[in-house]
């Protein structure tokens, strides 16, 4: 009766974890990286750049509105020392770069969750421009939450770009690149109807701007990255969700 109970336990917890949920026509390729996929997220991390080349998460109406939670940092225990990160080496970043420590899976998202101390792993992390990380980014991340409160499952993606030099960690020990800016691919299915909005967002950022400002095609965005968003989407529907704009832009509360 024991052993009957406990497989009961372990098929219910794996049920509410199947592999690949947090991605929507399967994860990003395109990129070699090591993938790693935990119940709120999947990443791939960049051995050379020490940053997930993408991030892919399902924000639910189950996943939101829970406490306000802390900022621990810790290096990913998953990840080769080194191939990411560790805490120390953002010591004096701010001050020097003026960048914040950016989750590219917001901590908001996800406090709700047993496992939200996870996406403090340094390799949920990025350095992000004070102005950019808590103006039209987070902005942006409080409009994918708002989505989700007016009743409407929502799949993002989300990674960095290099298209510039944007500086060093100054108390890193180890090779870096920061990014010079972000993507974020915001993907709605509803029965298999699909629509989507990407945008591109760069560290010079002003706090002020207007994220609705930025939006791209995915089209742009994996043309930029070398990813392919949703890989498994049908080809017939790749020409209206990844080469327009404004799929959710309305959804997203941009007019």
């Amino acid at each position: 009766m024991k052993l009957k109970t406990t497989t009961l336990i372990i098929a219910s917890l794996w049920s509410s974890f199947s592999l690949g949920a947090n991605c929507v026509y399967d994860c990003p390729t395109g990129l070699s990286g090591q993938e790693i996929e935990r119940s709120i997220y999947t990443l791939s991390n960049n051995a050379t750049t020490k940053f997930a080349d993408w991030v892919a998460y399902n924000v639910t109406s189950e996943t939101i509105d829970g406490p306000t939670r802390s900022r621990y940092w810790k290096a990913d225990p998953d990840l080769d020392s080194d191939d990411t990160l560790e805490p120390d080496d953002y010591t004096d970043a701010n001050a020097i770069l003026t960048t914040d420590r950016g989750h590219q899976v917001p901590l908001a998202s996800f406090s709700n969750t047993d496992d939200w101390a996870m996406l403090n792993y340094l390799s949920n992390i990025t350095p992000q421009s004070s102005t950019l990380n808590q103006g039209p980014w987070v902005d942006l991340e409080s409009a994918v939450r708002t989505m989700v409160s007016d009743g409407q499952d929502v799949y993002v993606v989300s990674g960095p770009l290099y298209e510039s030099t944007f500086g060093t960690l100054p108390g890193a020990d180890e090779t870096h690149t920061i990014p010079s800016g972000y993507f974020k691919v915001v993907i709605t299915d509803v029965n298999g109807w699909v629509e989507a909005s990407a945008f591109i967002m760069e560290q010079s950022a002003a706090r002020a701007d207007e994220f609705c400002s930025t939006e791209v095609t995915i089209d742009e965005v994996e043309e930029l990255t070398g990813l392919d968003i949703m890989p498994s989407l049908a080809s017939y529907k790749e020409g209206s969700v990844e080469g327009q704009i404004g799929g959710l832009t309305a959804s997203l509360g941009c007019s």
